[in-house]
């Protein structure tokens, strides 16, 4: 799954467009078996101490939430293809990067939870501090954020490759 972000839409391959669009579509269809559990929880009798009949609203809830949030991402999607493969960091990359005074590299996709959910990669925000430091930046780069402690860290972009070129 390929997909780019930006603050106003969500790009999204037609693979993620597809799996994102049946989970909306499976969640519809689940409707009426979350109403009939509240139903048959209600007869229940004292709604008080009716763990089941709770349990069920939360779950209708929850299930809303995810309704109407797939609704609005789905609404303002744009289908595409992946970023270029051009060295540049940016939403729908995997970022290679090593922190000042570490060793090791960190890699992780620029995205948001929607777009990774299905990746083994840790899943960083372009809105995040980190990922609005690396935004634009080119391999080699290196860019300076502030830590929730009021420090700054320095970060150097060792690679930036499309999602689907990383797998």
């Amino acid at each position: 799954m390929v997909t780019v972000s930006d603050t106003k839409v969500t790009w999204l391959t037609q693979d993620a467009y597809d799996r994102l669009k049946q989970e909306l579509d499976e969640m519809i269809e689940n409707r009426p078996v979350i109403a009939a559990r509240i139903n048959d929880s209600r007869e229940e009798g004292d709604l008080k101490e009716n763990g089941g009949y709770h349990a069920a609203r939360e779950e209708q809830g929850q299930a809303e939430a995810r309704i109407r949030h797939l609704q609005e991402l789905l609404r303002s999607a744009k289908v595409g293809e992946a970023p270029a493969n051009d060295g540049t960091a940016g939403p729908g990359k995997v970022l290679t990067v090593r922190y000042e005074g570490d060793d090791e590299d960190e890699k992780f996709l620029l995205a948001t939870r929607e777009e990774g959910a299905e990746g083994e990669l840790d899943v960083y925000s372009p809105e995040s501090p980190l990922g609005k430091a690396l935004l634009g930046a080119k391999e080699g780069e290196s860019r300076e954020y502030e830590l929730p402690n009021g420090k700054t860290q320095k970060v150097t972009l060792v690679k930036a490759v499309p999602y689907t070129d990383a797998k």
